[in-house]
């Protein structure tokens, strides 16, 4: 049973720079507060990087980007665009990373979460591997915030493309809090397929810290 949908990502990877042509303005506008919130100290950590679109543009404001993807195809043509010492591209799975714990001054996680069937997991991830003070990027698409938003979904799924969580930008928020992450910057960018760009830190329990301190020693 294919529960992530990765032989649909694999199939789509050669069409998925085309595809993604139409939301060039908004990317434009991705990019650019990313490289705000980036620096050129930072390990960064991009999950579900896809093509490598949205890699090979922020790669220069980090000190090293490890962009991963679970779909073998998506990296195969990330690879074709990498020129960067900064930039390097592998096949991981969000919701079971390799990584040690706190390896990460920013974890980036664009446009992935709603079309996880466990999100849940890969913020789970996303805790372990990241520093305490760490940053967490997640802008997502939140169509279910406007009526031609879920059109456009319902749409979207005919071709065979899972949507598992069909958040407004209210819920989407409510959601990072709840598995958790307090969030410092949040905007909405328009149009039918709502994005909400995110900037948030991990909120810590007094007992998680001790936890933590155990793993790492």
């Amino acid at each position: 049973m294919d529960k992530g949908n990765k032989g649909f990502w694999d199939r789509w990877a050669g069409r998925y720079d085309r595809t993604m042509s139409g939301n060039q303005n908004t990317y434009i506008q991705i990019v650019d507060r990313i490289r705000q919130a980036l620096n050129r100290k930072m390990t960064v950590l991009e999950l579900c990087c896809g093509t490598g679109i949205l890699s090979v543009q922020i790669a220069g404001s980090t000190r090293l980007l490890e962009a991963t993807d679970f779909s073998e195809e998506m990296i195969r043509q990330a690879r074709r665009k990498n020129g960067s010492s900064r930039l390097h591209f592998s096949v991981q799975d969000a919701t079971h990373l390799p990584y040690a714990p706190e390896s990460f001054d920013a974890v980036i996680i664009s446009n992935a979460l709603h079309i996880m069937p466990e999100p849940e997991a890969a913020l789970q991830n996303i805790r372990r591997v990241l520093k305490r003070e760490g940053l967490l990027i997640a802008p997502t698409f939140t169509a279910a915030g406007s009526f031609f938003g879920r059109i456009k979904i319902r749409m979207m799924e005919l071709t065979g493309f899972k949507v598992f969580h069909k958040w407004s930008p209210e819920s989407y928020l409510a959601f990072l809090y709840e598995n958790g992450f307090q969030v410092t910057r949040s905007e909405i960018f328009g149009g039918p397929l709502k994005l909400t760009y995110v900037e948030a830190k991990q909120i810590w329990k007094r007992s998680e810290y001790h936890d933590q301190d155990h793993v790492t020693g």
